[in-house]
């Protein structure tokens, strides 16, 4: 087996990660971050995100485990306790494998299409941001405040319930769509609540000027000055967690709260 760590930079984290290598290499393992099959993940859901973008050209083929030593674990697997567990389940068992899909961004001013496992969110601070909100080419509404979240299934429990939105129970591919402390009064109003929609709706954001917004995908973002129309669908792109014991969606729900 061919695998590659993403490591928090903390030293618990590199720790775990050298006996890992260690393990995995006496057992015959090799290391090649160009080939590998599987990522492991040592950190929290951050870690496994900015790995999900590292390899995002490869995606389809790789297969990601997460340990968590950090803050949050929604996404990693075992704990720091439970490495010696880990590392034999990963050495002796066949994973199961939950697929979890991407969301696509195209911007009319870029070339290369954006992605994000939890969530896309046009964000301003600066000013009240309007935002003319299309659903497979049928205008929906159009939105003032803050801005927008778009969140998949797997970010229903991120930002997006922040924002109190639905949590999605897993094996659900759907998008959510929740407004970011939107402006209502008397000549003005919107749905207000957030929109749960079937995984093949396509959403189209335009506006006259998103010059002083972001584009906030996972944990990255980018500046907006100018885009004036993002298209947001699903796609193929898979994030596939290799799952070695029983998984509680429940279970994790709870230690969120």
């Amino acid at each position: 087996m061919k695998y590659a760590i993403v490591s928090k930079v903390d030293e618990k984290s590199h720790i775990v990660s050298d006996k890992i290598r260690k393990t995995l290499q006496g057992a015959g393992w090799i290391e090649d971050e160009k080939t590998a099959e599987l990522i492991i993940c040592v950190g929290g859901d951050g870690t496994l995100l900015y790995g999900v973008h590292q390899f995002l050209d490869r995606i389809n083929d790789l297969k990601f485990i997460g340990i968590h030593t950090g803050t949050l674990g929604f996404f990693t697997d075992y704990t720091e306790s439970e490495l010696d567990e880990c590392l034999h389940d990963m050495l002796q068992k066949e994973p199961h494998i939950y697929e979890s899909g991407l969301l696509r961004m195209d911007l009319d001013d870029r070339d290369e299409p954006i992605y994000a496992l939890n969530e896309m969110r046009i964000e301003n601070v600066i000013k009240s941001q309007s935002v003319d909100v299309y659903i497979d080419d049928e205008f929906f509404e159009t939105c003032r405040g803050s801005g927008i979240c778009l969140s998949t299934q797997a970010g229903s429990t991120a930002y997006n319930r922040g924002l109190g939105g639905a949590v999605i129970d897993c094996g659900l591919s759907v998008m959510q769509l929740a407004e970011i402390t939107a402006i209502q009064h008397s000549k003005h109003r919107s749905l207000g609540s957030p929109y749960i929609m079937m995984e093949n709706r396509i959403v189209t954001l335009r506006a006259d000027t998103f010059d002083t917004a972001i584009l906030c995908y996972d944990h990255l973002n980018t500046p907006l000055k100018n885009t004036k129309t993002i298209i947001c669908q699903m796609t193929d792109k898979k994030v596939k967690f290799a799952r070695y014991r029983h998984y509680s969606y429940l279970k994790r729900l709870k230690n969120l709260y």
